[in-house]
């Protein structure tokens, strides 16, 4: 009887702890996503590199994950940035030195700046 409460236990907490890796790996995606836009560069992959029980979070017991994601500026060169998360918060992203876009690739400035002005 106390040995079915145990084992019922511990496959809650292993359910509980999947699940929370699959939270922060949606969470890392979408933030990835946003960041590699925002950049104006190609999301090509996101994978995670490591998890391990951390203490922290909402409950005390969470993971501390890392990721690595790759992306690129001109659809040929890859370049591999890393994103490390306490649960389901970001605490840090890092981005290789990337070339910057090609001016004709740029985007168009819009409205009026000082005395400039698009007529």
């Amino acid at each position: 009887m106390i040995m079915d409460i145990f084992i019922i236990l511990a496959l809650v907490v292993i359910i509980v702890f999947f699940w929370q890796l699959r939270q922060m790996a949606e969470v890392s995606r979408v933030y990835v996503n946003q960041e590699c836009q925002r950049q104006q560069v190609q999301l090509l992959a996101i994978a995670q590199h490591s998890a391990r029980p951390s203490l922290g979070g909402h409950s005390g017991f969470t993971w501390k994950a890392s990721y690595l994601f790759e992306f690129s500026t001109n659809g040929i060169d890859k370049y591999q940035g890393n994103i490390w998360m306490l649960g389901t918060k970001i605490q840090k992203i890092e981005w290789p030195v990337f070339p910057e876009p090609q001016w004709q690739d740029a985007p168009n400035p819009k409205g009026n700046i000082g005395s400039c002005s698009n007529r």
